[in-house]
């Protein structure tokens, strides 16, 4: 019963904060780590235990799977160099640097001691990191650079920890570490290799929901287990893995199963990386008493810890700066060096995490100075996440590094539903042998126009007197749902359905209200998140028709209004504007679409649009975008 009631109370406590927090704009792991220590203050409270079995085994594994469903395995390779430096090379680095300062603060405390204690603090924690700079645009490069460093940071630093906890009890060579260190890695990546196969050929035959993403729940310590077993890196193995699946999952799996397994890892993903915070908080008191009784003084133990702390947010600077001028002194490698936004940035946003206190746990019982090593270690974890967790917001606006821009995101999105459309419907064309019934085929184009059309739409002008079609379609169907839900309900109230006939009536109700759920996202943005001008193209056409710029100077500020579309008495949507001779008309989403139809008369390959604050251009003959 104890069990249940942590349980309950852990849940409920995360659902509450976190939910505050997303109100009030906090930051989750932050509040969660300080909402934690007060709450273990109280005597009431049990002693919470933080085991390292408990989250090396238990919650690191499906955390780090969550975590590599999001990586693209395109991008993580292209980005290998930084990935290694940051996650390898800096681990080691830190892992030395902590360990010299220990040793030199502590002497009384084993060399191999201090640099577990170095391994122990070597891991930022990108949730923490990505959570706070979400709410400030964290640009996407530093987040991504973050989360790929996340993803095997954990596994250097376990592998470094490793290898200093057995030196602590046997003499061990160079050569015999960096031996185990190959091993490990060698053996996680064909243990992992190995079931991502296995589950590729197990998925693809797999066509119910419910039990693939059951499997989908326990891939991760298929894939952890078998690597601890034969001495490997479990934690590399599970990367392996779940980049694997997440790269071969849209040909393998159908889309039923990508949809309830995104939604149910979602939901697992949410609880277990704030309920970590929370049980940090959790640690505070135990560690205090064990440091207590240490033996040594309350200001000797304090000034160590904050050394270990600033130690350890230095060492970072130092490496990334360092790899950045290594980078500009190389010709070979200048284009790809990080500016001094990014490098500042990329060294600030070092929080540590839960894997970081559970990592401590591992240094033997028995070690001198062990509790002043475990109440440090969780120094840097609340340190960092205090000290640059609440700064971060402030450091990303200093620097004025530029957020992911919606406006983009939104016009490269069109561009590419767009590219996806006409590839359907080139598809159509090949399939089609004459025998269909016409209006079969036309509502499969209509469909597949109308997807592209709505992710068009969203890039343009709030107009407050006409709305986009795929507005007035989302509004009145979730109109006629509503009310085709209320006579399901009725039918079930009064008894005269079946339950099983209810339930999938209701379940296909849902669904397409589900669906209907994304074109919130349709509402055309506020100005000041529009596009910038972007000059320069991605095709011959673009490069040389030139900008809204140089159409504004040769004809004016373009018309407000879709002439051709006021003389026939019908509503336009958005509009376009031809550069090559200054024509607007009305663009796809609109009834008559002028733009395309000036297109197609003319033969002019290039438009602007003539929405104000906008400036991306479109190729009509290319297809491409600028």
């Amino acid at each position: 019963m104890e069990i249940a009631i942590a349980l309950v109370a852990l849940t409920v406590g995360v659902c509450v904060v976190a939910a505050a927090c997303d109100r009030f704009g906090w930051p989750t792991p932050l509040v969660l780590v300080v909402v934690g220590a007060v709450v273990a203050l109280v005597p009431a409270v049990p002693e919470v235990t933080l085991g390292p079995e408990l989250v090396l085994n238990g919650l690191l594994p499906p955390l780090l799977y969550a975590a590599t469903a999001q990586t693209s395995l395109v991008d993580f390779t292209r980005n290998k160099t930084a990935t290694l430096l940051l996650s390898v090379v800096l681990v080691v680095f830190t892992t030395l640097t902590v360990g010299w300062a220990t040793a030199w603060l502590l002497p009384g405390v084993a060399l191999a001691a201090c640099v577990a204690l170095g391994a122990v603090v070597a891991p930022p924690d990108a949730v923490a990191a990505t959570a706070i700079g979400r709410r400030v645009g964290l640009p996407r490069r530093v987040a991504t650079m973050l989360e790929e460093e996340s993803l095997l940071n954990d596994a250097s630093a376990l592998i470094a920890l490793a290898a200093a906890t057995s030196a602590l009890t046997t003499e061990l060579s160079p050569w015999h570490i960096g031996g185990e260190f190959l091993l490990a890695v060698a053996g996680a990546l064909a243990v992992g290799a190995v079931v991502a196969a296995v589950l590729v050929v197990v998925r693809r035959r797999i066509h119910d929901p419910v039990l693939d993403t059951a499997l989908s729940f326990v891939a991760p310590y298929l894939a952890f287990l078998p690597a601890e077993a034969v001495h490997a890196s479990g934690v590399l193995a599970v990367v392996t893995t779940g980049l694997a699946m997440a790269h071969f999952s849209p040909k393998v799996q159908t889309a039923a199963s990508r949809v309830a397994e995104t939604l149910n890892w979602r939901t697992v993903a949410f609880l277990l990386e704030n309920a970590v915070f929370l049980l940090i908080g959790l640690q505070f008191p135990l560690l205090l008493r064990g440091a207590a009784d240490s033996g040594f003084s309350g200001g000797r133990v304090l000034a160590f810890c904050l050394t270990v702390l600033v130690a350890t947010i230095a060492a970072r600077f130092v490496f990334v700066f360092g790899a950045a001028g290594v980078f500009r002194a190389i010709p070979r490698l200048r284009p790809k060096a990080w500016s001094f936004g990014v490098s500042f940035l990329l060294s600030w946003a070092g929080m540590r995490g839960v894997v970081t206190l559970a990592a401590a746990q591992l240094i033997p019982e028995g070690t001198p100075g062990r509790d002043v090593l475990l109440l440090a270690a969780f120094t840097v974890v609340v340190g960092t996440l205090l000290v640059q967790g609440l700064t971060l917001p402030a450091v990303v606006r200093r620097l004025g590094l530029p957020g992911p821009d919606p406006a983009e995101d939104a016009l490269a999105c069109a561009a590419l539903g767009d590219a996806a459309a006409q590839a359907g419907t080139r598809r159509l064309d090949e399939l089609l042998t004459g025998d269909e019934p016409r209006h079969v085929v036309m509502q499969l184009r209509g469909r597949s126009k109308a997807r592209s059309h709505a992710a068009w739409e969203r890039l343009g002008r709030p107009l407050s007197d006409v709305m986009t079609p795929s507005a007035v379609y989302s509004r009145l169907r979730q109109e006629m749902l509503t009310a085709e839900r209320g006579v399901v309900v009725e039918a079930r109230d009064r008894g005269t359905a079946a339950p099983d006939v209810l339930r999938k009536a209701l379940s296909d109700i849902d669904f397409e209200e589900a669906l209907l759920g994304r074109l919130e996202d349709l509402d055309p943005l506020d100005a000041e998140r529009r596009l910038a001008p972007r000059h320069g193209g991605t095709c011959d056409h673009l490069r040389t028709a030139g900008t809204r710029d140089d159409a504004t100077d040769r004809w004016g500020e373009p018309p407000v209004e879709c002439a051709e579309c006021v003389a026939a008495g019908v509503a336009w949507v958005h509009l376009r504007t031809c550069l090559a001779c200054g024509y607007t008309g009305c663009c796809d989403s609109s009834e008559l679409r002028h733009s395309r139809a000036h297109f197609t008369e003319s033969a002019h390959p290039a438009m602007v649009s003539a929405e104000p604050g906008e400036a991306w251009r479109w190729c009509w003959v290319d297809e491409q975008l600028g």
